[in-house]
């Protein structure tokens, strides 16, 4: 199910348009407010002269971000909006000012909690735009509201500067006396970290605890390692007390997709994700916020935005359309696109030529010299095992094929099985001992005396042993 939340066009119901002259927006951050309201901060807004496509032009009425509020608890026929923060009759206003010290571009609401009275929003300043999927901030900063939204500080003492801090777009979650705050780099291409802060010290960066791999570390967000393995783009993550498991949903732009990753404990190990919104259904889509009242439900709401048109939808997830996967290894079906998966040498994916040990799709590597393969990095926890499996046939001219795990960035194999000739698929494994909290899980062929060597995989599957 798709309904406009806020946008105009087929399908709107809350003429956002008429009433707040908001006739285009983006992202769409949900939480539940001070006030017991759902809470909606979009990204930049657009008026009357917005020119029907994307973002712009900045002279329709151009808002950095406004925020809107809705107590609408039935969404199957979407989410109605009650009002919308407005410094005039029908008129949608700009709720976090621009920063005049530094070079910026806009200031776009990345993540969103309550504490008692007083709500947070994660924003960044944007310093400038780069090719798709890059650009870069000045900071991240959080800001607070003490006044249900209406009005909103922005402390210059609590922000994380860029370079220097994974921290630039964040999601916030509220649980067990903290308040977490996951991040990524500016852009929507890089892992993603995790920190925790006393809910009483929100606005304290010298509290935040830094997940380090094996501990937290106060005050040191450069100690913070991956929980989640790129490309993570626009993240929300809840609790889901029905699946009893963290959930997350993100953009991973090599899949043009919206996957959902879960896991026991926010610091992981978070599965690969599976796709739940592709961009061949939703062109351009990007963002994916969960609703507040998902986190108590076994369907998820999210809002999704559009580029073209340059709109927010909600979304309808039932749990039950997921099958439970707990796979470490992003992709290890080959069944969407595979940037996950990066090749030495010369390697790639069959798309549906018949090669594949299930689905349509498998990888590949094929040469007549030197080393190649395919390779992903993976997030684990240090001191458990874990058992990697997955299914490869070769050429009859392979007598040095390995499969396994190694070390990131060339720091040496952890576990590996050497296969020779195999002419159909056979299910390989390894099992290993974490000691770092990230590893490279390959699969490839040495080719010698110029003779033709191939291999093709499949399947890959990188699990705990519980």
């Amino acid at each position: 199910m798709a309904g406009l939340i806020a946008g105009q066009g087929a399908g709107d119901i809350n003429s956002t348009a008429s009433r707040y002259a908001v006739h285009a927006t983006d992202l769409g951050v949900m939480w539940r407010d001070s006030r017991g309201r759902v809470a909606i901060a979009f990204g930049d807004t657009y008026g009357a002269g917005w020119g029907g496509h994307g973002a712009g032009p900045e002279t329709a009425d151009w808002r950095f971000n406004v925020l809107a509020h809705s107590t609408d608890r039935d969404l199957a026929d979407g989410l109605s909006i009650d009002s919308m923060v407005t410094d005039r009759p029908g008129h949608a206003k700009q709720i976090l000012p621009g920063d005049p010290s530094v070079q910026e571009v806009t200031v776009i609401p990345t993540a969103a909690v309550s504490v008692g009275s007083r709500d947070y929003l994660h924003y960044m300043s944007v310093r400038s735009w780069g090719p798709a999927g890059t650009w870069t901030t000045n900071y991240a900063g959080l800001a607070y509201s003490d006044d249900g939204g209406q009005n909103w500080v922005k402390p210059a003492s609590a922000r994380w500067a860029n370079p220097g801090s994974g921290f630039q777009l964040g999601a916030m979650v509220r649980k067990g006396g903290y308040v977490y705050l996951f991040g990524t780099p500016n852009g929507r291409l890089g892992d993603s970290s995790v920190s925790r802060v006393p809910e009483n010290a929100v606005l304290n960066l010298a509290a935040y605890q830094y997940w380090t791999g094996s501990s937290w570390r106060t005050g040191a967000p450069a100690s913070a390692v991956p929980v989640m393995s790129g490309q993570v783009g626009e993240l929300s993550v809840q609790y889901n007390s029905v699946l009893g498991r963290w959930v997350a949903l993100h953009l991973d732009e090599n899949r043009a997709a919206i996957v959902l990753r879960t896991a026991p404990d926010p610091t992981g190990p978070w599965t690969g994700g599976q796709v739940v919104a592709d961009g061949a259904t939703h062109p351009g889509l990007y963002g994916a916020f969960l609703h507040p009242d998902s986190a108590t439900s076994s369907v998820l709401h999210f809002a999704m935005s559009r580029w073209d048109p340059y709109h927010v939808e909600l979304m309808r997830l039932p749990l039950a359309d997921v099958p439970a996967d707990r796979n470490l290894v992003q992709e290890g079906g080959f069944e969407h696109r595979t940037g996950a998966w990066r090749v030495t040498g010369q390697g790639g994916v069959d798309q549906g030529l018949g090669q594949a040990h299930s689905g349509a799709n498998n990888g590949w590597v094929r040469n007549s010299t030197g080393w190649n393969d395919l390779f992903q990095h993976a997030v684990v926890r240090p001191g458990k095992r874990y058992r990697l499996s997955g299914w490869v046939r070769s050429s009859s001219t392979t007598s040095d094929g390995f499969f396994g795990v190694r070390r990131p960035d060339g720091g040496g194999v952890v576990a590996e099985q050497k296969y020779g000739s195999l002419p159909a698929y056979r299910r390989l494994a390894v099992e290993f001992t974490a000691t770092e909290p990230r590893v490279e899980v390959f699969a490839g062929v040495w080719a010698h005396n110029g003779q033709d060597t191939w291999a093709q995989v499949d399947d890959l599957l990188l699990e705990p042993i519980d």
